[in-house]
């Protein structure tokens, strides 16, 4: 700047050279000129208890706190929500969670381009929250049974997330960095400590609404079913509150103007050197050092260097998406896999969905452990524990949570109830006579296909596995009872299961059979229905799905799905009487059968028999995985930031962030393609992932091997700070410019 603005003056006398620039003979003025009022000083903006920190970032940081939660509730019931509200398939309802969770890593990109070049910071925020509200609006609305049908339904809801992930993608590169724009430079220190504060805000928002919300939707019944309108629109409010905090520090923000978008020069830059050099594909060409020397002839040749340095870094983000295509499982298929297990940990009972609240939990931990602790005592070893081998470690991690996910996968398998196959029904014998009765099962040939005696009320151990001869097949049924011998008959058909009731008065026997439920209740619930023997009708008021009637005379009930719990004193009555049930403790994917009898000396009471066992598996066998794949994501999550912030310039710091949340987007899509079309099995599915990332991790060392650090004086030489000085707000581009 010195040399251009000497070069403009008129030549001086070389006589002159050596004299000094000041004016040896001013003017003289007749007139005495009155002193000239000093300037007032600029008013500084109000701190936070006389501290160095702007009141304004209270504002930002509770918003950031308000949409985390907003964001991680809404997502922590999601997949339940597909599964069991929408009725999609485990396969449709993980691709379309990731799906969602692609697009919004993708929108930051459109949200950094608006705030850049646009609108500024504080007006991107502001509209696309608006956008955010609207699409938890129509999110709630999707979530109520009474507003039209499944149809109404999907598309209110794929609308709405469509605007939440336009919304929260959006606003995430521009709220940071607009509070970062808060500080002076005078106060840097603030303002690392600001980011520390704002980090923790958001795995706060993430802890506590990933708790709450599964206790929103399955505590708390609307509609005669899980609460699913509450537990979105609980996030939708606090989405509410996060924009009207941030409009309330409207007038103590600094706002500075949009100043150009980077990432679109880097694209730029890199579209025209790629062009021009298939445009120069004669051999009379010289040949250029690097391919990006072809965009010299249109961009400045320091934007062209700090893209090289871009580059590198790049070229190692490519395998970086399987790493995240794992660590976002863990509200899709590892929440699947927690609903087949049971919550009771004995002081506390743990919905499926609430087991996500340990991965923000254990991150709060393992930071400052891996920080103070594990990389200190690796460094006191003596052993260079660089941020690539991070990196590499935390992708073995994860690696090794999958595996131990597959086997807790295989695990649950193995306590599963088996189905019955092509032309196998599975049958049981419900004794409710008086006395012992002797069953014999007979086929189309007249030979015995089971022989049985049944004391009365003895509770079935197990099922009988039948064959047949075809699809569907007459069993005759030959039974015994005192000097009773009866034959009846009942038609069955294959990959069912199947429950034959007796019942005697003394002088006649008669059998009744009914269809069971085939599986377990995959949503954590109870199957409950029940057998009436009664002269009169019974209603029981069980659930929230409105009473439940039972004909007289051995009648048997519909199935009903209620949550785990404690049922000491379900209220029922008959015509002329009320009276209480004690049905126990109904448990985790449980199917009862409730026999109403009424024993002179006892009265009326409920004789329970599980058809389905509960599921035996803790959840707490989930923590080992979620452990895992928690320090998996501080060593390479953390590092890996750090990492790229060490080998790129500041000018593109910003496009480094674009970078990095596209490898969380892709790494969704891996997901989504997977579950849609591998057709394996869950633990199978785990094991795949696990290798195709121990491959990925073998690419990334060998990749890591041969590349060169680059330390910070090289990247921030005395020539590029020359050149930092020369392009004026390019100079603040790692503070001003929108950070995603």
């Amino acid at each position: 700047m010195l040399e251009e603005k000497d070069s403009k003056e008129p030549a001086m006398n070389p006589f002159q050279k050596n004299e000094s620039k000041e004016i040896l003979f001013p003017p003289v003025c007749t007139e005495e000129v009155p002193p000239r009022p000093p300037s007032p000083p600029k008013q500084s903006p109000p701190k936070i208890c006389g501290s160095s920190y702007p009141l304004s970032i209270a504002f930002i940081v509770v918003n950031e706190f308000c949409e985390r939660f907003s964001y991680y509730g809404m997502k922590a019931v999601l997949t339940l929500y597909f599964l069991y509200f929408l009725h999609w398939s485990e396969d449709t309802s993980t691709s379309v969670y990731h799906a969602f969770s692609s697009l919004c890593y993708f929108t930051p990109i459109l949200g950094a381009a608006i705030a850049d070049s646009w609108l500024g910071k504080f007006k991107t925020i502001i509209y696309l929250s608006l956008v955010y509200v609207l699409g938890h609006v129509l999110k709630s609305l999707g979530a109520i049974p009474i507003l039209g049908g499944k149809t109404a339904h999907t598309i209110l809801s794929l609308i709405g997330l469509s605007l939440i992930a336009l919304g929260t993608g959006g606003i995430k590169p521009c709220v940071a960095a607009f509070g970062g724009d808060q500080f002076e430079e005078k106060h840097a220190e603030e303002r690392t400590r600001y980011f520390s504060i704002f980090y923790l805000s958001i795995n706060a928002g993430s802890l506590i609404s990933t708790f709450i919300t599964p206790m929103l939707r399955g505590d708390v019944q609307c509609f005669g079913e899980d609460c699913y309108a509450l537990a979105f629109g609980i996030p939708g409010l606090l989405m509410v509150i996060a924009l009207v905090v941030f409009a309330m520090g409207s007038k103590m923000y600094k706002k500075p103007p949009p100043e150009g978008n980077i990432v679109s020069q880097v694209i730029k830059c890199i579209g025209f050197a790629i062009s021009n050099r298939f445009k120069n594909r004669s051999q009379n060409i010289p040949r250029r050092q690097h391919w990006l020397d072809w965009a010299a002839e249109n961009y400045p040749k320091q934007l062209i260097m700090d893209v090289k340095a871009l580059t590198r870094i790049l070229f190692l983000y490519i395998p970086l998406p399987m790493f995240w295509a794992l660590l976002d499982q863990q509200g899709s298929r590892w929440t699947l896999q927690a609903t087949k297990m049971n919550g009771d940990l004995g002081f506390f009972v743990l919905q499926p969905d609430q087991m996500q609240v340990l991965n923000p939990f254990l991150v709060l931990i393992f930071i400052p452990l891996f920080d103070l602790v594990i990389y200190r005592l690796i460094a006191k070893c003596g052993i260079n524990f660089s941020s690539l081998r991070k990196m590499a470690v935390g992708m073995i991690l994860a690696c090794l949570a999958f595996a131990v996910a597959a086997i807790v996968e295989i695990k649950i398998n193995g306590m599963a109830p088996p189905q019955p196959g092509s032309q196998e029904i599975f049958l049981q014998v419900l004794n409710l006579a008086d006395d012992e009765v002797k069953v014999t099962v007979l086929g189309n040939g007249n030979d015995s296909l089971l022989a049985e005696s049944i004391k009365s009320f003895q509770k079935p151990t197990h099922y009988f596995k039948l064959h047949l001869n075809s699809k569907r097949q007459d069993f005759h049924f030959h039974l015994k009872y005192h000097n009773l011998s009866v034959y009846t008959e009942h038609s069955v058909v294959e990959n069912n299961w199947y429950t034959v009731i007796l019942r005697a008065d003394g002088k006649n026997i008669s059998s009744t059979m009914v269809k069971d439920v085939e599986n377990k209740t995959t949503n954590g619930m109870t199957a409950v229905r029940f057998i009436n023997t009664l002269h009169k009708d019974v209603t029981i008021s069980l659930g929230t799905d409105g009473p439940l009637t039972v004909g007289k005379d051995y009648g048997v009930s519909a199935y009903r799905t209620v949550p785990r719990g404690e049922y000491p004193a379900v209220p029922c009555k008959t015509e002329d009487k009320d009276f209480s049930l004690n049905l126990g403790l109904l448990d985790f994917g449980a199917s009862y059968l409730l026999v109403i009898t009424n024993i002179s000396n006892k009265g009326l009471q409920a004789w329970k028999t599980e058809d389905i066992l509960a599921n035996q598996m803790s959840i707490a066998w989930q923590l080992p995985q979620y452990a895992l794949v928690t320090a998996a994501e501080v060593m390479f999550s953390v590092t890996g930031l750090e990492f790229s912030y060490s080998q790129a310039p500041s000018s593109m710091k910003s496009v480094l962030q674009a970078a990095w949340l596209l490898t969380v987007a892709f790494g969704n899509i891996i997901v989504l393609v997977v579950a849609q079309f591998s057709g394996l099995v869950q633990w199978a599915e785990f094991i795949l992932f696990s290798c195709l990332l121990l491959v990925v991790c073998l690419i990334f060392s060998i990749m890591s091997y041969y590349y060169v650090p680059v330390n910070s004086e090289e990247i921030h030489g005395p020539a590029n700070k020359h050149h930092l000085h020369m392009q004026g707000n390019m100079v603040n581009l790692e503070t001003k410019n929108t950070k995603l």
